[in-house]
């Protein structure tokens, strides 16, 4: 939250242009396309929710699962992107009374979709938008700047890992397995061998179940995702038609500006930095230079911010207490 909201200062000190903000309309669908940026995070948070219940089998009820949710999404944000919130995901699902192959299912297969949709996506919007998808001003291939080659790596990249967990999830569990069985042998890791090799069995149960499912949850797992990652990214639109004096946004408008989103997500992918603070700030500008004027860029990056990372650190610091509470006191009952 520091590095965030210094970096936020700094910026506004160099780039905020009170000129601009006087010029803002403090009209009515100002406040509508604010409110409406805000909903689109409220959906993403039901989405995932409707995720988590589907791969669950419906373990857990909607209020469960919107909890559960926001503590995922606390500890990506309290993360370097680089790590993400797998780690604590398996964590909290395990304290939840489920199997370790379910928890390692619910993980492993959301970090599939994820990178499955978001790969698609770019790809898509590539073949369709052409390098103007990336940033502003690259209209053809030879434009690629390092911002371009940094996209296209972190995507190859995760596009490998990608293929890995798939590989390893649904065509060869037992490659995962004799490689967890392997690590579990390095003596250093004597203490978690039990716990490794239980998982490297867990893995095979993983697979086989998810072979098991039907087309209509995996159709379910991928509409869901889609959903979540779309109105992301179209909260930005929102702001942009909120808050930019005489936006006139035509359908291809609007797909851009997505697609940047989404190109923005992929080159911040892997920040050392928590939730991408400072970075995602700072770039928030120059992928938006063609749609938002500099005078105002941070105002709308800011606003941006507040909705879709700093709700979830406050989120998660109201909650977080009150669910090691409940899981403590489940405990002390099942003794």
């Amino acid at each position: 939250m520091i590095i965030g909201i210094c970096a936020v200062l700094w910026m506004m000190s160099k780039q905020f242009d009170l000129a601009e903000l006087s010029k803002l309309d403090k009209s009515g669908p100002t406040i509508f396309w604010i409110i409406m940026a805000i909903i689109m995070y409220a959906l993403r948070h039901l989405f995932y929710s409707w995720r988590l219940r589907i791969l669950t089998d419906k373990a857990f009820t909607w209020l469960k699962s919107m909890e559960l949710i926001v503590i995922w999404e606390f500890s990506s944000a309290v993360s370097p992107t680089s790590v993400g919130g797998a780690g604590v995901a398996f964590f909290l699902l395990s304290k939840e009374k489920l199997s370790g192959a379910k928890v390692i299912s619910v993980v492993l297969y959301s970090m599939v979709i994820d990178t499955v949709f978001l790969i698609l996506s770019l790809i898509t919007f590539y073949i369709v938008l052409g390098p103007i998808m990336i940033r502003p001003g690259m209209n053809v291939f030879s434009d690629i700047d390092g911002y371009g080659i940094t996209f296209l790596t972190v995507m190859l990249f995760m596009t490998t890992y990608g293929a890995i967990f798939y590989y390893g999830l649904f065509i060869n569990p037992r490659s995962i397995k004799r490689l967890l069985i392997i690590i579990s042998r390095i003596p250093l890791l004597k203490k978690f061998r039990n716990d490794l090799r239980e998982t490297a069995y867990d893995v095979i149960t993983t697979s086989k179940d998810m072979k098991q499912k039907t087309p209509a949850f995996h159709i379910k797992v991928f509409l869901s995702t889609a959903g979540a990652w779309i109105v992301r990214f179209f909260a930005i639109n929102c702001l942009i038609l909120a808050l930019v004096a005489g936006a006139d946004l035509n359908l291809w408008d609007h797909v851009i500006i997505l697609a940047r989103g989404m190109a923005m997500h992929t080159i911040t992918a892997f920040s050392p930095t928590p939730g991408a603070a400072g970075i995602a700030e700072f770039l928030f500008g120059g992928f938006y230079s063609d749609y938002i004027p500099v005078g105002i860029a941070v105002l709308i990056a800011l606003i941006w911010r507040l909705i879709s990372y700093y709700t979830y650190l406050i989120a998660g610091a109201i909650i977080i207490p009150v669910w090691f509470r409940q899981v403590s006191l489940n405990k002390k009952q099942i003794k």
